[in-house]
């Protein structure tokens, strides 16, 4: 982890920040394109982008770029932002940068974890992502490509890849799960018989058939697998999409529930008769 930030430091203080081509910046301000093959040797380009969400792809990674999101005053609230890689990720890794020039890693080259990574920061740290290339010989098939997602963090309480993208409860029956090694990820597709909670709508209740169908993503490494009878899904959202971690069994869940009732840390109510 030394090594990133000391060159950041050194970027910093050697006065080699570079302002990235305004040509990769899409109209609205929201996303950027560009090469590394543009980019002064030792420079660290700098990008910022304004909007809540967009993408970032950085062909032929080398050198550095520093990424700011979320407009004028990104330090206003505490925030939290989902980076969710564009398989294959390569020629690069992305930290997130913390208070004091601390740097912390979120994607790098690999499978990586399924769905991204989220860092919440703090109110008094800006929120900027910084990107560094990684040495190879051969950059011509590259690409450092992402997602992000931006929320402001009004709920401390929940977990990290919850935080202000939205939570889902649903019952619903499972009508199949496929597998996808190279995201590590498992696709589980339902039908919600009955929804207690969603934000962003992404689910509708009472529904049969192939309209009905709605798709929820888990990590791979939870081994879900099909069967009969009604289940309590209890995820998130982010990218538009329905995600759910590794599911306890439901006295496991009813324990945790009922703990987290009493301490009044329960971001909703849930039925559990």
């Amino acid at each position: 982890m030394g090594f990133p930030a000391a060159a950041l430091l050194c970027a910093l203080c050697c006065g080699l920040l570079a302002p990235a081509a305004r040509a990769g910046y899409s109209e609205e301000r929201c996303s950027w394109r560009g090469s590394g093959l543009t980019q002064e040797p030792g420079s660290v380009g700098q990008l910022a982008l304004a909007c809540a969400e967009g993408a970032i792809e950085w062909l032929y990674p080398a050198g550095a770029l520093r990424l700011t999101l979320g407009g004028p005053d990104p330090r206003a609230r505490p925030g939290i932002a989902c980076l969710r890689p564009v398989r294959p990720f390569a020629g690069a890794q992305v930290f997130a940068e913390r208070a004091g020039g601390a740097l912390e890693l979120l994607l790098a080259e690999g499978p990586g974890p399924a769905g991204g990574r989220c860092v919440r920061w703090g109110p008094r740290e800006r929120r900027a992502l910084f990107l560094q290339a990684t040495p190879h010989r051969d950059i011509s098939r590259r690409v450092a490509a992402f997602r992000f997602e931006l929320r402001e963090d009004g709920r401390p309480e929940l977990p990290p890849q919850a935080h202000g993208l939205g939570v889902d409860v649903i019952h619903g029956i499972i009508h199949g799960v496929a597998h996808d090694v190279e995201l590590q990820e498992s696709v589980i597709t339902v039908v919600a018989a009955r929804v207690l909670r969603q934000t962003p709508p992404l689910f509708r209740a009472g529904r049969s058939g192939d309209q009905g169908l709605t798709s929820i993503r888990t990590p791979l490494r939870c081994g879900v697998r099909p069967g009969p009878g009604t289940f309590l899904f209890m995820g998130w959202s982010r990218f538009g999409e329905a995600w759910l971690g590794c599911a306890p069994r439901f006295q496991e869940f009813r324990r945790a529930y009922e703990a987290a009732r009493a301490a009044h840390l329960h971001p909703c109510e849930v039925a559990l008769h």
